[in-house]
């Protein structure tokens, strides 16, 4: 068995409930959806298999593993995460919610984006965070679908919002709704990899 993986790193989480907490991202290759502000690399990968992944993030000092992508859930099975559990690691995944995951999963934080219809497919309904990027949609709609214990939202950070306006709004729209929280992903804001 064997998983792409665009990258392994260690670095403070930049986003969300654990902003700030040092972890290691393991960012997985491939995406199911095709969202205008991503950025991950999906043709860039090497193929590693669960042994060389928990060797890989064993050096570093923290426990705490965030499994991202793409789209992690197209890849992350069972076995991997019994292994991570097995070796002591807290782990966290990123995911748009599209697919089903496997069990025992310790955090899902669940960002999800429209499809190629403009439909938000979540097939989830454990989730611990739910982080919109925020464009000025309905989010309540979006809330009200899927129920989960923190609701963060988050500026788009896209060329096509220049001049922090989409901060602005982002910020606006908390203040009026106060049941949402604000993520930054900090870790565009300075170089903290």
């Amino acid at each position: 068995m064997s998983y792409r993986i665009n990258e392994i790193f260690y670095s403070l989480q930049g986003e969300g409930y654990f902003t700030g907490t040092p972890a290691v991202f393991l960012r997985m290759s491939g995406c199911n959806l095709k969202c205008g502000f991503c950025d991950t690399r999906h043709e860039e990968h090497t193929l590693m298999s669960p042994a060389q992944i928990v060797e890989a993030i064993g050096q570093y000092p923290t426990r705490h593993i965030i499994i991202t992508g793409g789209e992690p859930s197209l890849q992350l099975d069972q076995m991997l995460v019994d292994l991570l559990h097995d070796e002591g690691w807290f782990i966290q995944i990123e995911t748009n919610g599209t697919n089903p995951l496997p069990e025992g999963i310790d955090w899902v934080t669940c960002s999800p984006k429209q499809g190629p219809g403009g439909e938000i497919a979540v097939r989830l309904r454990n989730i611990d965070e739910l982080k919109v990027v925020y464009e000025g949609q309905d989010v309540e709609s979006i809330a009200n679908s899927l129920p989960a214990m923190h609701y963060f939202l988050q500026p788009c950070s896209s060329p096509r919002y220049d001049g922090g306006s989409n901060t602005a709004a982002t910020v606006s729209y908390i203040l009026a709704n106060p049941h949402w929280r604000l993520s930054l992903q900090t870790h565009k804001l300075i170089d903290i990899q």
